[in-house]
Order: C-alpha cells, then structure tokens, then sequence
C-alpha cells in the first residue's frame, strides 16, 4: 500500500468509521464481478450512505492522488469493477433508497443501490413496472452506468432510453444535476447520457430519475421450436417488419435447449427455439399471438404454443434465465466466456450460423442465445478458468465473431459494455472519436483516478 493510499483511508476513517473497510474477505468480494478476468484487490471499501458521503470520499481521494472504482451489484460482465490500479472500491449498497414515485409522471427518482427487483416490487401498486431487465438483479446505478439493457429492450429500450435524468458526483468531488423530469429538452450538451454508459470513468451516479410504464392488462408468451437458425432468425425479421409490438422475443439454440432441459427439468424439443411475450389488453395478446403463429409457420416452425397462466409463463421464462446456471452445471467447475455481439437486423442469420460453424470446428463446447429482436445475440462457451489453452481458444472464437460483426455495421457490445474485456476493440469500432473520448475523460478527469484501466485509457 502506498503513502498516498494509506493516508487516504486514515482520512477517511475520521469520516466514515467503520464504513471504510480493509479487511482482505471484504476486498476479495469488491476484486472481480462475473467475468473470466483476473480480480485485483482494492486497497479499501467504502459503503457511503449518502450524496455528501461519495462527494467527502471522492474529494479526499482526489487530493491524495488515489484510484476511485465504483461498485454496484457485482453483476457486470466485462470487469468494469475491477479496480485494476488498487484504491479504494465505492459500494453504493447502503444508497437503496426509493426517493419518490410519481405515478401522474410516470417516473421514479432512485439512489444507485436499489435494485431493478426492488424497484418493481414497490411500484406494482401504483400499477407500473421499470422494465428493464438484464437477468441479474442488478442495481440501477451499475444498470445505468454499463447502458444496460435485455431481454425487453425490443419494446421498452435500454437505459439509455429509460433513464431522464442523474445526480453524479465529478472527480472533483463536485455534485452535478443533469437532465430533468420532463419527457424532452433542447438545452445543453446532453450530460444524462454522457454518463449512462460512461462505466464510472467520468463520474459516480448518485441519483436518477427513470421512466416507469403501466403494468399490461394481460400478457401472454409463446415458445416455437424450428427446423433451423435462419427460419427462426427471418421470422423474427418478419414479426419486426409486420409491426407487431412485441415485448420479448428470445433465441435459444438446440446446445442451449438441452441444457434447459437437464437444469430446469422441462422436456422442450431439442431445436433452435423462439420464445415470445406479448403485452397489451386481452384481445390484443391474442391477436399478436396469432398472427406470429401464422408467421412461424411460414418460416419453418412447429409446435407453437402461447398461454396467458401466469404460473407457466413464469416457467419458462425462468428457465430462459437460468440459462447461465443450466450451461454451468453442464460442466461442473467450468467458468462461461461470453460474448453480447450486436449486428443490423438483416445480418442476424448469417453471424449466428458462422458462430455455430466456428463452435463446431473448436474443441470448445457452445451455446447462442440472443435478444433477437434488436440484433443482439450471445456465444457462452463452457471453460475451466485455471487452462490457459481454453481460454485463448475462448478469446480467438469472441474476437473473429467481433470482427464479423463490425465488418456488417454490428457493434463489440450489444449491452455487456466495454470495461476491460473489450477495449482492444474500442478504436477499431470508433476510430478518430476514440480520441474525442480519451479528451472528455481528461477534461473531466485529470488525475485519470475514476475507475482507471477503462474506458478513457483505450489506445
């Protein structure tokens, strides 16, 4: 631990007590999140209770030169919470405060530690719901900070369409206010969305106002198992293109089906499969389904089959959640390495069938599931973290499906974010702008101490 490092913490002692920790099971927790990358250890833990508790923190760091890392849930998946240059790790857990509900609004004002779960929780008597859903309970201030997104994002958008407004606390330990509770503004830079997906490199969030949506009358889901990849894919192209609003629609290969299978005891046809959920009065739920049905069968599936019982829609959309457990327990021990590729629609079919091919030419077992109705797909491949071999092998199959995907118009990162995992591919994404980038994290960030190694350090 270095001087600067040691009188930090001694300073912020007389502040926050027992709320700054050292101890090595507490650090260990703040080293990694769920990603395949090496943890590193702050040097401390802070757990702020309040806005003025991040500012003194933030502030005495600053004036010792000392590393900032922000931590949510510790769900994220790309190593944004690793504190690679040590310091001291934020933990906005104690935030958990709901500040205000305002159904005429249509909005929440949250502290960063609430949950999406707890959120939700509150807001089902006020008859609306925050509907983004990344799978983890992850905090809104993490959720926020990597412009997450998921499995409804094909209707209700990601965070970047959800969340109006922010209260972060600069560098500087300074506390700024940006966006505001109305539904649109043309005045200023747009600071709101400077900071949703900044990945704590500019700032932490310590407040925000989000949209809220009414909870639907009646909601049904679907499951359609067909006979390939590409007619699964074109039909989810024809159901976009038809305009029919759906809330959800998931693509769950055969490798990931089987898993299901095995974990969540179900007994679903082994074949690339679509689930579906739609939202709306109880007519209009049937007349989605029905027409998706007609479009399925145009496009080589079989079997579908929607319900309204709430009890088996929660089935299986819980199934399609545990996936991450289901592939694990397919190889006890293993770790996943992911991947959240992002390509235009139109180029879906053709990156998930060479991902398939390169799945089959590696000694690596796989699966691919996707958020299919906004591009966006995923390759989990099941490896044993301590064999350098596989997680290159791991590493090789990711890249070549970036490349790929860039080389359509796709994006690295569909909802994962870049964190440590991809910045390599940060400039052959953005080119020239990563330089508008590295300037802004300089402007705001001199001393380069919030969460460093991220973005803002890409070459």
């Amino acid at each position: 631990m270095s001087d600067a490092v040691a009188a930090a913490i001694a300073e912020l002692k007389e502040t926050l007590g027992e709320r700054i920790v050292t101890s090595n099971a507490v650090r260990e927790h703040h080293s990694h999140d769920t990603s395949r990358l090496a943890p590193v250890m702050p040097d401390a833990v802070a757990f702020p209770a309040s806005e003025e508790d991040v500012q003194a923190i933030v502030r005495v760091c600053a004036a010792h030169g000392v590393p900032v890392t922000p931590f949510g849930a510790g769900s994220s998946m790309e190593g944004h919470i690793i504190p690679v240059k040590g310091g001291i790790s934020i933990d906005t857990r104690d935030m958990n405060r709901i500040i205000e509900i305002s159904p005429e609004d249509a909005v929440a004002v949250v502290q960063p530690g609430v949950t999406r779960k707890q959120l939700n929780t509150e807001l089902r008597d006020a008859g609306f719901m925050f509907p983004v859903d990344p799978g983890a309970d992850a905090s809104l201030g993490g959720m926020a900070s990597t412009r997450g997104s998921g499995t409804t994002a094909v209707r209700y958008g990601t965070m970047r369409e959800n969340v109006m407004g922010l209260k972060v606390v600069t560098p500087d330990g300074e506390l700024i206010r940006t966006g505001s509770r109305a539904r649109k503004s043309s005045t200023g830079y747009d600071l709101t969305h400077l900071f949703v997906g900044a990945e704590g490199t500019l700032g932490i969030i310590t407040e925000l106002t989000v949209k809220l949506h009414p909870i639907p009358e009646h909601v049904s889901s679907a499951i359609c198992a067909f006979d390939s990849v590409r007619g699964a894919v074109e039909a989810v192209i024809a159901t976009i293109q038809y305009g029919i609003p759906v809330a959800r629609v998931e693509f769950v290969d055969e490798v990931a089906i089987a898993n299901v299978n095995a974990y969540s005891k179900l007994s679903l046809s082994p074949a690339p499969t679509l689930f579906f959920e739609f939202h709306g009065t109880q007519a209009w739920v049937a007349e989605q389904a029905q027409l998706v049905e007609e479009i399925v069968k145009d496009h080589g599936g079989a079997g579908f089959a929607w319900t309204t019982d709430a009890e088996e829609r929660n089935r299986l959309w819980q199934a399609r959640h545990d996936l991450y457990w289901a592939t694990k327990a397919g190889r006890p021990g293993c770790e996943l390495y992911t991947s959240d590729i992002c390509v235009p629609i139109s180029q879906l079919a053709e990156a998930i069938e060479a991902a398939r091919i390169d799945i089959e030419g590696s000694f690596l077992t796989g699966q691919i599931i996707g958020h299919v109705g906004d591009g966006n797909y995923h390759v989990a491949y099941q490896v044993d973290p301590n064999d350098e071999r596989e997680l290159a092998e791991a590493e090789r199959l990711v890249d070549r499906q970036i490349e790929r995907a860039l080389a359509v118009g796709g994006t690295t990162s569909g909802e994962h974010g870049i964190g440590m995992g991809k910045i390599k591919f940060l400039r052959r994404e953005h080119g020239a702008a990563v330089d508008v980038m590295k300037r802004i994290k300089a402007a705001l960030d001199p001393q380069g101490i919030m969460n460093p190694g991220k973005m803002g350090s890409a070459g």
